[in-house]
C-alpha cells in the first residue's frame, strides 16, 4: 500500500516538473507514474513488477523517476535504472537526471556506473609506458593473439593519458577522452577483476575504477546499462551492484533485455587460441619462478600449476580433431556447424567431462596462487620487488579468466539433456584471428533467458519496471514474456504517445512492389524505385535486413543518387548521423542507408526524416544458430516456428522501425514498405494492426 506521504511527494514533485517547464499533465505519462507507484508499492511481492509499453512522446523517463524515487527512499532501496547503451547512461546522469531534480526541487543522490573495462588502470598505464620503454612488446600479447606493438605515437598518448590522470583533467573513463582510442590501445591499460590487485594496489586511492564504485554506497540512484546488470547477476547478484533485494530495477529499452542475458550467460571456446596460451604458460612460470625461489610455498605450488596445465593442454588437443569432423561434414557457406537438439554426441560429452574435472582442480590450485601473490603485496618484508610481484599477480590473473571461461564452456557440454528440458544452442565456426590463422570456436548459449531471469532478477529483486516504446508483438506482450520470463502477476499496460498518427503520417506499399523473399526482384525494384522516394531538402532513412541486399543496391545506383547517400560502414554511426544532419541544415537532400541498428535508438526529428522505407519485412536471418535451435525445440514441441517466433519478432521489429519517422508532435512523414507480402500474405494483417494508426495507402 502506498504510503499518503510518499503519495504527497510524488504528487507534489510532478506539479513542480510540470509548472517548472510550463508543460500541461500527458494521459499517458500520468498513467504510468500510477501504474509504476501502485505496482511497487504492492504488498505481494509477485506483484511488485510493472511491464509498461509507452509510446513516443510518452516521456517515460520522467515517467519512471517520478514514481520510483520517493518509493525507494521511503523502503531504502536503491534505484538502478538500466539503459541499453552507454550513450543513454551518459544523457541520464549529465541532462535527464539533473534537469528532473531541480524542476522537482528534489536532492536524490545519483551516480553513474560501468564495467571496469570501461576505465583506464593506473598501475597498468606505468606498467605500459615502462615497457614501451623498454621496447618490451610482450606485455601486449593478448590471448586472443590480437599482438600490440606500440610505437612514438603509442607512448606519446600513453604519456599524455597519465599526465591528465595525475592531474585530474581526466577521470580515466574511455568515454570522456577526447579523442579515439584504438581497441588494441585501450586493452593495454585495463584490467579485468582476476587482474586487479584491489585494495592492495599501490594506485588504489587514484584509481579511476575504485572512485566510481565509490559513489554507488551513498547513491540512491545509480545509472548502469543492461550488460553491467547482466554481468552482476551473471556473478550471483550483488558484486558489482547492491544485492537485487535491495534493488528497484528500471529496465528502459526493455525490449533488449533478453537478448542481452542470452548474451551474458553463453560461453564460447576458441581451440587454437586456448591452446597458444596454455602452452606458452610453461615458459611464463619459468621465467617467474627465480624471482619467487624464496617463498618455499609458492616455489612448490608453480611445478603442480605446470602440470597440471600440460594435462590440461593434452585434453583441448584432442577436441579439435573431433570438432574438425563435424565442421568437414557442414555445407555452411560460413563454415558453421550447429548440433541438433544441443545433442553434441557421447564422445564429445566425455571429452568435456574431462576437460570439466581437469580444469576445476586447476582453477583451485590459481586461486591459491592468487591469494599468495595478494599476500606478498600486503607484506612490507617479502623478497620481492612489489612491480615483480604486481606483473605476476596480473599474469595470474590472466590464467584464472581463462580458466573461467575455459569451464562455463565445456562443464555446459557434459551435461545430458534431460525429457522435456529446454536445450542449450551449441555450434561449431570456423574463425580467422588476428594473425591470419585458422581456428575452431565452440559456442553453448541458452536459446531463451527466460528460465534464467525469474531465478536471477524477478524472482530475487525488490522489484523492478520494464519499459520501452515497443514491448508487445502482434498486439500482445506474449513474446516478451516468453523471452524474459516476467512473470503473469506483473502489471502490464500499454500508454498512448502524444502523436495523432493519422493525421502526421501514413503506411504505404507501393504500387508495383515486390515479395521481399523473391531476392533479385526485390533488389532491382529497389533499385529502379527507390529516386522516386527520396525526399527532396529533406531526410530519408532507408532500413534493410540484409547486408548483402543493402551493398548491392547501393552499388547498382546511379551515380547522382549514390552522391547524396550515407551507406552504414562508411562512418561510424555516429558520424553518419552528424554528416546526415548537416545536409538537411544546409537545405540539402541526404539519404541514410542502415540496417537493423538504425531502426531503433537512431532520433531524427523534424526535417532530418520525412520517409522512412523499410526494404522488407524484418524476419529473422533463417540461419542463425539460436534462432535455429529454438525453432527446432518449438517444433520438436508441437509448436509452429514461424508464428510462435518468426512473426512476433517480424512485428516488433516493424514498429521499432515505423518509430524512426515521428520522433516530436509536430513531424509528420511517410513509411513506405517495400515488400508486397504485407498485403498479399494472410499475416500481413497481423502486422498492419501492430503498427500504429497511419494512415494506409496499400497497393
Amino acid at each position: 500500500m502506498l504510503d499518503a506521504d510518499v503519495r504527497e511527494t510524488i504528487q507534489q514533485g510532478y506539479r513542480e516538473f510540470l509548472k517548472s517547464r510550463e508543460l500541461s499533465p500527458r494521459l499517458g505519462q500520468k498513467q504510468m507514474v500510477a501504474a509504476i507507484a501502485n505496482s511497487l508499492s504492492n504488498d505481494d511481492p509477485d506483484k511488485r513488477i510493472a511491464v509498461i509499453e509507452a509510446g513516443t512522446g510518452t516521456g517515460k523517463t520522467v515517467g519512471y523517476l517520478i514514481a520510483a524515487l520517493p518509493i525507494a527512499r521511503a523502503l531504502k532501496k536503491t534505484v538502478v535504472v538500466a539503459t541499453g547503451t552507454i550513450a543513454l547512461q551518459e544523457q541520464l546522469i549529465h541532462k535527464d537526471l539533473p534537469e528532473l531534480l531541480e524542476s522537482c526541487g528534489w536532492d536524490y543522490s545519483c551516480a553513474l556506473v560501468k564495467g571496469r573495462g570501461r576505465y583506464a588502470c593506473n598501475l597498468r598505464m606505468e606498467q605500459c609506458l615502462d615497457a614501451v620503454k623498454s621496447k618490451d612488446a610482450g606485455l601486449f600479447l593478448f590471448e586472443d593473439e590480437q599482438q600490440f606493438n606500440p610505437n612514438a605515437a603509442t607512448e606519446n598518448l600513453f604519456k599524455e593519458m597519465s599526465a591528465a590522470l595525475d592531474d585530474g583533467a581526466w577521470d580515466g573513463d574511455r568515454d570522456s577522452w577526447p579523442t579515439r582510442i584504438q581497441d588494441t590501445e585501450w586493452r593495454a591499460l585495463t584490467v579485468d577483476r582476476r587482474q586487479c590487485t584491489g585494495r592492495r594496489c599501490r594506485f588504489v586511492n587514484q584509481c579511476p575504477f575504485f572512485k566510481a564504485r565509490n559513489d554507488l554506497e551513498e547513491s540512491e540512484c545509480i545509472v548502469a546499462n543492461h550488460d553491467l546488470v547482466m554481468a552482476d547477476l551473471a556473478l550471483g547478484g550483488g558484486a558489482i551492484l547492491p544485492p537485487p533485494e535491495d534493488c528497484i530495477y528500471i529496465f528502459d529499452e526493455g525490449h533488449r533485455l533478453g537478448d542481452t542475458a542470452i548474451r551474458h550467460f553463453g560461453a564460447e571456446c576458441k581451440i587454437n587460441s586456448t591452446l597458444t596460451w596454455l602452452e606458452r604458460l610453461p615458459k611464463q612460470i619459468k621465467g617467474q619462478a627465480p624471482l619467487f625461489e624464496k617463498d618455499t610455498a609458492l616455489s612448490e605450488q608453480l611445478p603442480r600449476i605446470e602440470r597440471e596445465a600440460g594435462k590440461l593442454t593434452e585434453l583441448v588437443s584432442m577436441a579439435y580433431p573431433l570438432l574438425k569432423e563435424h565442421l568437414d561434414l557442414s555445407d555452411h557457406a560460413e563454415g558453421r556447424y550447429r548440433f541438433a537438439h544441443g545433442d553434441v554426441g557421447a564422445v564429445i560429452r566425455d571429452l568435456a567431462k574431462q576437460i570439466t574435472m581437469q580444469t576445476s582442480g586447476w582453477l583451485g590450485r590459481l586461486e591459491v596462487l592468487e591469494d599468495t601473490l595478494s599476500e606478498a603485496l600486503s607484506d612490507k618484508q617479502y623478497p620481492v620487488p612489489v612491480p615483480d610481484i604486481e606483473l605476476f599477480y596480473q599474469q595470474a590473473g590472466n590464467w584464472l579468466s581463462g580458466a573461467e571461461r575455459l569451464l562455463a564452456l565445456w562443464d555446459r557440454l557434459h551435461k545430458e539433456l534431460k525429457k522435456g528440458e529446454m536445450p542449450m544452442a551449441c555450434w561449431l565456426k570456423l574463425d580467422e584471428n588476428a594473425g591470419g590463422n585458422i581456428d575452431i570456436s565452440i559456442n553453448a548459449s541458452p536459446i531463451q533467458a527466460a528460465e534464467l531471469l525469474k531465478d536471477r532478477l524477478w524472482g530475487s529483486c525488490y522489484g523492478a519496471v520494464l519499459t520501452s516504446a515497443t514491448l508487445k508483438s502482434l498486439g500482445n506482450f506474449n513474446t516478451l514474456q516468453r523471452e524474459t520470463g516476467v512473470p503473469n502477476s506483473a502489471h502490464f499496460l500499454s500508454v498512448a504517445g502524444a502523436f495523432n498518427y493519422g493525421e502526421a503520417a501514413a503506411v504505404r506499399v507501393p504500387p508495383g512492389a515486390v515479395e521481399g523473399n523473391s531476392i533479385e526482384d526485390h533488389s532491382q525494384y529497389i533499385i529502379d524505385n527507390l529516386e522516386s522516394m527520396v525526399e527532396d531538402r529533406a531526410g530519408t532513412l532507408v532500413l534493410f535486413s540484409s547486408k548483402r541486399q543493402m551493398e548491392q543496391v547501393y552499388d547498382e545506383l546511379p551515380n547522382h543518387l549514390a552522391k547524396i547517400i550515407l551507406i552504414q560502414g562508411q562512418y561510424s554511426n555516429r558520424e553518419m548521423v552528424r554528416l546526415h544532419k548537416e545536409r538537411i541544415d544546409q537545405g540539402k537532400t541526404s539519404v541514410l542507408l542502415g540496417l537493423a541498428s538504425f531502426a531503433e535508438g537512431v532520433d531524427l526529428p523534424g526535417d532530418y526524416c520525412k520517409h522512412v522505407v523499410i526494404a522488407k519485412l524484418p524476419f529473422a536471418v533463417p540461419d542463425d544458430p539460436l534462432h535455429e535451435a529454438l525453432s527446432e525445440w518449438i517444433e520438436a514441441r508441437g509448436g509452429n516456428s514461424f508464428f510462435d517466433i518468426s512473426l512476433p519478432i517480424a512485428s516488433l521489429r516493424l514498429i521499432q522501425a515505423c518509430g524512426r519517422l515521428l520522433r516530436t508532435e509536430s513531424d509528420t512523414g511517410t513509411v513506405s514498405i517495400l515488400d508486397k507480402r504485407l498485403i498479399t500474405k494472410r499475416y500481413g494483417t497481423q502486422l498492419l494492426d501492430a503498427l500504429p494508426p497511419f494512415r494506409r495507402e496499400l497497393g
